[in-house]
């Protein structure tokens, strides 16, 4: 699934595919701004970890949970 997160201030915006579901990356997000948390971590498909200040947090996008066809489709 693809995400991409908007972060305050910045002209630019932070995209990964990541292999957790959509429900998870909302319940993650939810916790972090409940809780108050200083940060939120996120986990793409090839392993890297991203740390997002929750403070700068602007939007976070969550692209579909499908695969994508790759081919000429009829």
């Amino acid at each position: 699934m693809e995400i991409r997160i908007g972060i305050a201030n910045t002209g630019r915006e932070l995209n990964f595919d990541t292999n957790e579901s959509a429900a998870d990356v909302k319940s993650s997000v939810a916790t972090a701004l409940d809780s108050g948390a200083a940060h939120i971590e996120f986990a793409d498909a090839k392993g890297n970890s991203y740390l997002v200040p929750t403070a700068a947090l602007a939007y976070v996008e969550l692209g579909s949970e499908e695969s994508r066809r790759v081919g000429f489709v009829a």
